[in-house]
């Protein structure tokens, strides 16, 4: 079984994945006049291939997801659960309990039933069916049933999720068409969402047109809201030069720059929306025979990097040190990173390495039993700039050291291949998972590695695993101090390197938006006369 995903990256990445939403950006119009009837144009850096909701984790494949499905509940602009397809819940750690708005209706006019949500969340939930969504919404093995008559939904699970109302309720719901022929998911949608898709051109843009007939949208959703656009195009640029003069040309509406360009556009006032998430984070392929087994290893070309100095590159000199996996206003605000991760020590790096048998030859290469130290270092492009800049940085620090690195910038489609699918050669990557939750890292971080799993780094860390096993018997926030202790052992033992928070601007031109959970809320989208 293969599972893909580009992680939630903060437009890719992506595993999928809620940092919070804010709002730094002050250019609204102090009294908007808005229009109906106008093309809402935003720009993504790369078509995410697959927009199945279930079977991939792409950021950009989820952010267009928005447009095209519903979710049982919502999370607004401060992080708080609201109401979706469900008006009310209530849950355990266990069990959850749904109850459905009424007259809602898919794409193709059926209506959506509590047994087809409640198929979804099965579906998921089969370890099976290879969902890039198991653990991540759906714990594995957790099964729904639905009273059609009643309309309400019931999950339980057989292992204790803290967080299980509000991991399940933000699934993705497929219609029923679309569960009993998933091709139909790949470049186009069955869901409730309140945009279709009317054609796809793959690689360059997607033309969604808005259901008049959408009722339901989050929270008190008012159905004669003013200046939401007829239609959405979502166009694929890579080059983030371009899609800032696009912006500034006033050819497009929307887009996520994270690079120096982000620069110009706030200097020309622009209309912007922030969200904070995580951006670096340095992982090690710990599978067998791989220097990034080897914890001394780890330890050693974690010391070789000034981690501020890589921050400030990665970010394009605005990042903030990361304090945890989770985005700075997740359910736990604790400083996980503190000292758990080692300092800056060059010396103590080369010493290390002598230590661990690597030692240095006549070109200061580093070699053990006639093999040369050396790792392939992988750089997702759709990050920004800044991630292949900064991979570039820590080649030059770990040749410093004797490391031979071989760069490779990869695409969000080859992240989901290469590194999360298990069919790369990577020895190291930076590759920021985005998340809402501590529990939505579990799978990532510990368990089955691919193509059984998504643990793709291959982490084994027993003593995460019993924190994350006691922190997922205690409902909500009060198991925040578990959570805690279980990614401060991942740090002690250098399983990942979480190393800078970067705030991750949407801008606008023509149009007001929200952000949520490091995405654009199509709801929220209003055109400017």
């Amino acid at each position: 079984m293969k599972r893909t995903m580009n992680i939630a990256v903060v437009g890719a990445v992506a595993l999928a994945l809620v940092a919070c939403g804010g709002d730094s950006g002050n250019n609204t119009p102090q009294a908007p006049t808005y229009a109906d009837g106008k093309t809402f144009t935003m720009v993504m850096a790369s078509d995410p291939g697959t927009l199945d909701p279930h079977l991939t984790s792409q950021g950009l494949a989820l952010q267009i997801g928005l447009f095209l499905y519903d979710s049982m509940v919502n999370i607004d602009a401060k992080g708080q659960m609201v109401a979706g397809l469900a008006e009310k819940w209530e849950s355990t750690t266990t069990t959850a309990t749904y109850t459905l708005r009424k007259n809602v209706t898919c794409s193709d006019g059926a209506p959506l039933t509590a047994t087809v949500i409640a198929a979804n969340i099965t579906f998921v939930g089969d370890p099976k069916n290879a969902s890039s969504r198991i653990g991540v919404y759906v714990p594995a093995g957790a099964t729904a049933t639905g009273d059609d008559a009643a309309g309400t939904v019931t999950v339980t699970s057989p292992a204790p999720d803290p967080f299980l109302d509000r991991n399940v309720g933000s699934l993705p719901i497929v219609c029923d068409k679309g569960m009993k022929n998933r091709d139909l998911l790949k470049q186009g949608a069955q869901g409730t969402g309140m945009f279709t898709i009317t054609e796809a051109v793959a690689n360059d843009h997607y033309t969604l047109t808005r259901r008049k007939d959408y009722a339901w949208g989050p929270g008190d959703w008012k159905t004669d809201v003013r200046g939401l656009p007829d239609t959405a195009v979502i166009r694929f640029v890579g080059n983030e030069t371009t899609t800032a003069n696009l912006l500034l040309a006033k050819e497009v509406n929307a887009a996520l720059v994270i690079g120096p360009e982000k620069q110009r556009l706030q200097a020309q006032q622009l209309f912007r929306r922030d969200s904070v998430a995580p951006l670096g984070e340095l992982w090690f392929n710990q599978k067998a025979g791989l220097p990034g087994a080897d914890e001394s290893v780890r330890r050693a070309l974690t010391q070789a990097l000034d981690l501020r100095e890589l921050g400030q590159v990665v970010s394009s000199g605005t990042g903030k040190p990361a304090t945890s996996l989770v985005g700075p206003t997740g359910p736990c605000d604790q400083d996980t990173v503190g000292s758990n991760l080692p300092a800056t020590d060059v010396a103590a790096a080369k010493s290390a390495l002598d230590a661990a048998g690597w030692a240095a030859g006549p070109d200061g290469m580093r070699a053990k039993g006639g093999q040369r130290l050396s790792l392939e270092l992988y750089a997702p492009t759709s990050v920004g700039p800044g991630v292949p800049a900064g991979a570039e940085l820590v080649q030059q620090r770990w040749r410093d050291v004797g490391v031979q690195v071989t760069l490779r910038n990869v695409s969000d489609a080859e992240v989901g291949q290469l590194i999360v699918g298990g069919q790369g050669s990577w020895g190291a990557t930076i590759l920021p998972l985005t998340v809402n939750l501590p529990t939505q890292l579990v799978a990532f971080l510990s368990g089955p590695t691919p193509p059984n799993g998504v643990n793709f780094a291959g982490i084994d860390n027993a003593e995460y695993t019993a924190n994350v096993q006691a922190a997922s018997a205690i409902a909500g926030t009060a198991g925040c101090e578990k959570w805690a202790a279980a990614e401060a052992a991942l740090f002690r033992h250098v399983d990942i390197v979480p190393f800078v928070y970067s705030a991750v601007p949407f801008f606008g031109q023509g149009t007001t938006f929200e952000v949520s959970q490091t995405s654009l809320t199509p709801s929220s989208i209003r055109m400017l006369a």
